[in-house]
């Protein structure tokens, strides 16, 4: 069993930034690709960025999301970050985190995502 737990949501103005967390106390955490998706309301999950279980392969759903995202990862801290920049009200939703063990460089896909977090809530507004 992983447990992931997401911090660093809030409440941010349109353009502001946040740099969400996703920390885990295992000490195999080296071996999971992470994974981070977001649930806007009356949307379905939608993928962000992954990050390979060394940190070597970061990759984002298009180039528009790695205008303004970076995910990065720290093993030895056992925790991925997931900094978004220049936010915008469509950008509220609630953040997961998840992991993949079977993938050394994860997935853009859910599914493929065997633990997930309880999820962090970003809402932008003025």
């Amino acid at each position: 069993q992983v447990r992931l737990v997401e911090s660093g949501g809030g409440l941010v103005h349109p353009g502001g930034s946040l740099s969400l967390s996703c920390a885990a106390s295992e000490r195999t955490f080296r071996d999971y690709a992470i994974g981070w998706f977001r649930t806007a309301p009356e949307e379905d999950r939608r993928f962000v960025a992954a990050i390979s279980r060394n940190g070597d392969r970061p990759y984002y759903a298009d180039y528009t999301v790695q205008e303004r995202v970076t995910i990065s990862r720290n093993n030895a801290q056992n925790i991925v970050y997931l900094q978004v920049n220049n936010l915008k009200p469509g950008d509220t939703a609630v953040y997961y985190c998840a992991a993949d063990t079977r993938r050394e460089f994860g997935s853009s896909w859910a599914t493929d995502y065997e633990y997930w977090g309880q999820g962090t809530q970003v809402t932008v507004s003025s």
